[in-house]
């Protein structure tokens, strides 16, 4: 397969990596398409137990194969096989070494035939951090109290717990030497013209599929710790939200 686009949940990751393999030539792509903080954001540097403990995914899929992805496409999944597309239709791709390669450019001309935009970014690991800031606050809360994003968004209580998130968020991507270019009141700003829309973490406790917490919430904390940067906000919607996923799932 010349290019697999990987769009499973983070959580996923670790048991289908290593079946992805037979699929592999010598120069297949992998387009890298989860939420929060990837697998690869250090190449081989360093691990985030928090997404991939064991390694494994790291080891399945070389990090030469990646591309890096953000998705912007808000939907809804109506039934197994029916998907309700409410808002978006950018796919940004961008090469880990910032390099606008052959690659990245074929695969963002097809996903521009598609119908879709598609830019190339040099700075992928920025543009990550900027689709963190709102999904590490809306995510987790939304779960937790089934509010819609623009719900969220215009409550005065919840917004102030937002910005709080947002703020130790981007304390983290700072110490990453990564400077976020827009402001928090912009990214609270673009989430409420969304509208009356569930987050895919609401979406899937819904269903009754796992959350996708860890490489969302979990690898920012984690981060946090390693950097020395506290997250009280952030730590404790976490806790209730992981709580949360225990009880419905029936653990003790």
């Amino acid at each position: 397969v010349d290019v697999i686009f990987l769009g499973v949940k983070a959580h996923s990751l670790p048991d289908l990596a290593p079946r992805l393999r037979p699929l592999f030539h010598d120069s297949t792509t992998v387009v890298s398409m989860q939420n929060g903080i990837p697998w690869w954001y250090f190449a081989d540097a360093e691990r985030l137990e928090s997404v991939d403990p064991d390694g494994v995914v790291a080891t399945s899929i070389e990090a030469r194969r990646v591309i890096g992805s953000i998705v912007y496409l808000s939907t809804e999944i109506v039934q197994p096989g029916v998907i309700r597309h409410t808002e978006g239709n950018r796919i940004t791709i961008g090469e880990p070494d910032g390099e606008r390669s052959e690659r990245a450019r074929a695969i963002a001309a097809a996903l521009v035939e598609a119908g879709l935009r598609a830019p190339v970014n040099t700075h992928i690991r920025q543009e990550i951090w900027v689709k963190l800031l709102g999904n590490i606050a809306f995510n987790p809360i939304s779960a937790l109290t089934g509010a819609t994003l623009v719900t969220m968004a215009r409550d005065p209580e919840v917004s102030k717990l937002v910005r709080g998130i947002m703020a130790e968020t981007e304390s983290v991507a700072r110490k990453l030497n990564i400077e976020m270019p827009i402001t928090i009141d912009q990214r609270i700003a673009g989430a409420a013209k969304v509208g009356e829309h569930k987050t895919s973490m609401l979406q899937d406790l819904e269903a009754g599929r796992p959350l996708e917490l860890d490489a969302i919430v979990g690898a920012a904390l984690e981060l946090g710790v390693r950097l020395g940067i506290a997250m009280p906000h952030t730590r404790a919607v976490y806790a209730c939200a992981k709580l949360l996923e225990r009880q419905r799932r029936g653990a003790k």
